[in-house]
């Protein structure tokens, strides 16, 4: 850190405490050369995810959007909603995890597919077939089928 008042880069840092928000740091800092002190904030930069959506534009994640198409894909199952969170915890755990700045909503929705495939059968079908879009019965039919080939 460069001393404000003559410039000189080695400082020593003499006290850390969390400022009065606690959401940043508060040192105080003291110049070897010139002995002056000084105050510097330290706070951490937060960069929002971004979701490259299938027009390829962009918005800014939202856990909202998982929630709800998860407790759709879930209504009326036998799925709690502690596994429902849960579910959810793990995607978001998994997408911050790759420490991209931007992550496309399909991998997203493969992401949340493959979650709900292992907790329950019709909630993943109906989960799909909204993100997937099936146009016909045949799309439905043969995803079934590959559901229940396994």
């Amino acid at each position: 850190m460069k001393c404000p008042y003559c410039g000189e880069e080695d400082t020593k840092v003499i006290d850390s405490r969390p400022a009065d928000d606690n959401s940043s740091i508060r040192r105080r800092r003291h110049c070897l050369k010139c002995n002056r002190r000084f105050t510097t904030y330290e706070k951490v930069e937060s960069i929002p995810l971004m979701v490259i959506k299938k027009d390829e534009s962009r918005e800014i994640y939202d856990r909202s959007k998982i929630e709800a198409g998860i407790f759709r894909s879930c209504h009326k199952r036998p799925v709690s909603v502690d596994e429902m969170n849960s579910i959810i915890d793990e995607v978001e755990n998994e997408i911050f995890n790759k420490e991209e700045k931007e992550i496309p909503s399909s991998v997203i929705g493969e992401i949340v597919m493959d979650k709900l495939k292992s907790l329950d059968a019709v909630a993943y079908v109906r989960f799909a077939s909204v993100y997937r879009e099936f146009k016909d019965v045949n799309t439905f039919m043969s995803e079934l089928k590959k559901l229940l080939d396994k």
